[in-house]
């Protein structure tokens, strides 16, 4: 026996030993994946060994627990081998499982290291575009309004309601008229007007639509009447008409015309510079039974800027901005890589690592698909070290590495007693 075969144990054990405290260094690490030392033994061409050499340091990328986070944009990988794909500013692509994002100055979401998430942009149509990944920006900008060009709602006509006692129609006298209902649209520049109808039982039995845009009475076509030249900032009542044609129904109470059952607003012009506006409301499934006049709730497509209140994400890695308008539209989506052999990879560390020939080309999609995993939002991956086992490990290296010094001890005598002959 020799020295080698002692000093060679006494170096493996404490680069266990070094493994083991970077574990446990790390173990309140997000994402990090803990590693174990892996040994070989040494032949020098006999049969006696000549001791042992670290091999490597294997990874273990089992998934750790998922907690939850406290930032707006923290994330984890879920059920899946992806990693967050990452760019540092001078374009060095890197893997990671830290979730542990923010957004900067610049709408950009970066990690603690500045690096930037990457994902897939939102195209000119608003839906996510694909293709090659890019640095993931969060515009802040305002919605765009979207000007109203349909609206729905059905009626229902009280079929024993008498005609109105007041002839003609006055929208501001209630006595000419059997039931009103309002109605909110917007205009291309996003600002809100209100529509009112209103239902007028005619002598033979059938009903007329009338209508007002922001109190102003309508013609048949659905537009704004003129002016009444005696009444300046008066509108000329005797230009007012039903919109449409007269609604009728069969004896079952199913509306038999207009036959489509919609009716058209047109060339309704605000005078606030906005474009004139034209818009369908479809009333199918207007009915005419013995109850009170009622409505259902009005749906229109239309809506006012939007201010960004939040983000929301699925768990397919689209992020969603909700805004103070109410609507909701995606800002882009996040996507994950997974590898043929993520032990393969190479830690940079910060939380990242970087592909080799060994791990294989990244296979980059969208999450919750090709079994990259979902991603969870308001949730952090913690590190997978398991305490107990490692200090189990960390017992067991110390012993090695003693007993390795026992060898070198031993050997000493023996060199010791050799010395001391004569």
């Amino acid at each position: 026996m020799g020295f080698g075969q002692g000093v060679s144990g006494l170096n493996a054990s404490a680069a266990s030993l070094d493994v083991i405290g970077n574990n446990i260094a790390n173990s309140g690490t997000w994402g990090f994946k803990s590693g174990s030392a892996s040994f070989a033994d040494v032949y020098a061409g006999s049969r006696i060994g000549s001791g042992t050499k670290m091999n490597g340091v294997a990874l273990n990328f089992k998934g750790g627990d998922l907690r939850q986070g406290t930032g707006g944009l923290d994330m984890a990988v879920s059920g899946g081998d992806g990693f967050f794909r990452v760019v540092s500013s001078d374009g060095n692509i890197a893997y990671t499982r830290n979730g542990q994002f923010s957004d900067d100055k610049d709408g950009f979401i970066v990690n603690a290291s500045g690096q930037k998430l990457t994902g897939f942009p939102v195209g000119p149509n608003g839906q996510i575009s694909g293709g090659a990944p890019v640095p993931f920006q969060l515009s802040k900008l305002p919605m765009a309004p979207k000007e109203t060009t349909a609206m729905s709602l059905k009626f229902n006509f009280d079929s024993g309601a008498k005609q109105p006692a007041v002839n003609p129609f006055d929208p501001d006298n209630a006595e000419s008229y059997n039931f009103q209902n309002s109605s909110d649209v917007y205009d291309t520049l996003g600002n809100k007007h209100n529509i009112t109808t209103f239902v007028v039982k005619n002598p033979a039995g059938d009903w007329s639509m009338y209508a007002t845009a922001d109190g102003w009475p309508l013609d048949a076509n659905g537009a704004k009447v003129a002016e009444d030249p005696a009444n300046p900032g008066k509108p000329d009542m005797t230009l007012a008409a039903p919109v449409g044609a007269n609604i009728t129904f069969d004896n079952r109470g199913t509306m038999l015309t207009p036959a489509n059952g919609k009716f058209a607003f047109a060339g309704l012009d605000f005078g606030n510079g906005a474009a004139q506006m034209k818009f369908v409301l479809d009333a199918t499934g207007t009915t005419q039974r013995a109850s009170d006049f009622n409505t259902t709730p009005t749906i229109q497509n239309g809506y006012a800027v939007g201010v960004m209140n939040e983000y929301t994400m699925d768990k397919d890695g689209t992020i969603i901005g909700v805004y103070s308008n109410g609507e909701r539209q995606p800002l882009g989506q996040v996507v994950l890589s997974s590898f043929a052999n993520p032990n393969g990879l190479r830690p940079n560390g910060d939380n990242c690592y970087s592909e080799t020939t060994e791990s294989g080309q990244p296979v980059t999609g969208a999450a919750s698909s090709g079994g990259r995993g979902d991603i969870l939002a308001g949730y952090l991956e913690a590190s997978n070290v398991e305490m107990t086992g490692e200090l189990v490990n960390m017992i067991v290296a110390q012993r090695t590495y003693q007993a390795n010094a026992q060898t070198v001890k031993t050997q000493d005598q023996v060199m010791q007693t050799l010395v001391s002959m004569r």
